[in-house]
């Protein structure tokens, strides 16, 4: 049970760690979307979504590699795993940036940064540094060291936040009133590259915290070893890119879709910042997997529980209170949407899509439980891959008609069609009574009451969130009557007991 505490409380660390970075770095996006073109942030939407799939292929698979032999008791007591992998890391990375330099101009041209190939020079030696320091970061996590991962990890954001609102506020405002304090370096032209320069500044101060464990030990290379890494690696990395392939490829794809060339990177943008609104959902899901993965693995080294009767009892309030989120985005829209510029806001129709999509991908999480626990992960793998095939073929075949529209409804069925598939294959294999039909209530009351404050809809905000809130509060009070949820039990008071007479 030690363990087990252990466990959710590192989680809960790197979980908070991992959270709030997120959030604050969310917190750039009205920065960027006021001060910025849509061209122009859609070139940041677009780098992004590449770096993404580099940063899985640059590290392999190699991280959970590490973990798996790390713990191997052939290699107990030695540093030669952690070797190993820093050494491949380190390899790996200086070829990454060795390509980049050398083919620059064709990957230049291909990632829509004509005229400006630092951007990709900056971004190329940025996720190889990254890259390369996922070893140390894995080491830390090896040796339970949460709070160090979480001061590094912290650090690297606050100087990442720090010098966005240096290079993109500060210096402008500086070269309009004291231009010769910044002119010496600062370079207007250079536009959304001070975005990927912070980038880069934060990942090399984060890998100079990280040096004590990257140079204190004696270096060494076990090829035996690391052949073995690689074949327990290489299927993580398929199974990785394509996971990765089904979040950002919409964004990759998108701009070479849209047939006017003028309109490629603006629409790009603009569908880049609305995702970035659908992002409640989003931490939402990813607080869950923090707390939800320990809450398993507690649960199956526990006795005397109906263990199926919990995952069953955590998938309906897992979808109760997803679509509460929902319905929340949705009424107090009018005022999230001003968190991106004016310009970004025609977008905003694909936000309910994507949260929706983002919903589905939460209950895939919550379904995959059944090929984890039966030992049949390769369902994983094979899950993601249809899913990746969906998001192509709809994107072709969508985007040129609606445009950005045909994104977000090919993300919106990748996950359905995983959804349903991990369901009706985790019933023949691990069957859990989810209660389809109370999840169903919940899920398509929600999108009712969606449908009719659309419907309902009036020039006033202020009376559409009204009657907005009434109906979210008229789904909470649904969920707790059918759940038989008091009021008072939301508030637990500790009554003082009465002595006995």
């Amino acid at each position: 049970m030690g363990t087990v505490k252990s466990l959710a409380k590192d989680t809960a660390v790197y979980g908070i760690s991992s959270i709030v970075g997120r959030f604050l770095n969310w917190m750039l996006v009205p920065l960027y979307t006021n001060v910025f073109s849509t061209s122009e942030y859609g070139v940041v939407t677009y780098v992004y979504s590449v770096v993404a799939l580099a940063m899985v292929l640059l590290t392999y698979g190699m991280e959970t590699g590490f973990f798996r032999f790390a713990n191997d008791e052939r290699f107990s007591g030695s540093n030669i795993v952690y070797s190993t992998a820093l050494t491949s890391l380190s390899v790996s990375s200086a070829a990454f940036i060795a390509l980049i330099i050398a083919f620059l101009s064709p990957i230049t041209g291909w990632m829509e940064c004509e005229g400006h190939p630092s951007y990709v020079v900056l971004m190329g030696i940025c996720v190889s540094v990254d890259a390369f320091s996922t070893i140390p970061f894995s080491y830390l996590r090896y040796c339970h060291r949460p709070i160090r991962f979480a001061i590094v990890k912290l650090v690297g954001i606050a100087v990442n936040i720090g010098l966005n609102l240096f290079f993109i506020l500060m210096c402008p405002w500086l070269m309009d009133v004291a231009p010769s304090t910044v002119e010496w370096f600062y370079d207007p032209e250079f536009s959304v590259g001070y975005i990927f320069l912070a980038n880069l500044m934060s990942s090399v101060a984060m890998t100079l915290l990280l040096l004590p464990d990257i140079w204190g030990f004696r270096w060494r290379f076990s090829g035996n070893l690391w052949r073995e890494m690689m074949r327990y690696s290489w299927p993580l990395l398929v199974l990785g890119f394509a996971g990765i392939m089904n979040q950002n490829l919409d964004k990759i794809l998108l701009p070479h879709l849209i047939s006017d060339p003028g309109q490629r990177m603006a629409l790009t943008g603009i569908y880049g910042a609305c995702f970035k609104l659908a992002v409640v959902m989003v931490l939402f899901l990813q607080a869950f997997r923090f707390a939800y993965e320990p809450f398993i693995f507690d649960r199956e080294r526990s006795k005397g529980e109906d263990k199926k009767e919990i995952y069953s009892t955590v998938m309906k309030w897992f979808v109760a209170f997803a679509m509460f989120v929902f319905l929340a985005v949705i009424v107090y829209m009018p005022i999230i949407q001003l968190f991106i510029g004016a310009r970004y806001r025609e977008g905003v129709g694909v936000v309910p899509i994507i949260m929706l999509g983002e919903l589905f991908f939460g209950i895939c999480f919550n379904l995959s439980l059944w090929y984890k626990l039966t030992d049949r992960t390769q369902w994983g793998m094979w899950l993601t891959l249809i899913g990746l095939a969906v998001v192509i073929g709809l994107n072709i075949l969508l985007v040129p008609r609606i445009g950005f529209y045909g994104c977000a409804w090919a993300s919106f069925c990748c996950y359905g069609t995983m959804m349903v598939l991990s369901y009706f294959l985790g019933q023949k294999y691990f069957p859990v009574n989810y209660r389809v039909r109370r999840l169903s209530l919940y899920f398509f009351t929600a999108l009712a009451i969606y449908g009719v404050l659309e419907i309902s809809k009036t020039a006033n905000i202020w009376i559409n969130m009204g009657v907005g809130t009434l109906w979210l509060v008229f789904y909470l009070a649904l969920v707790m009557r059918i759940e038989h949820v008091s009021s008072g039990s939301l508030i637990p008071i500790r009554r003082r007991k009465k002595p006995h007479s």
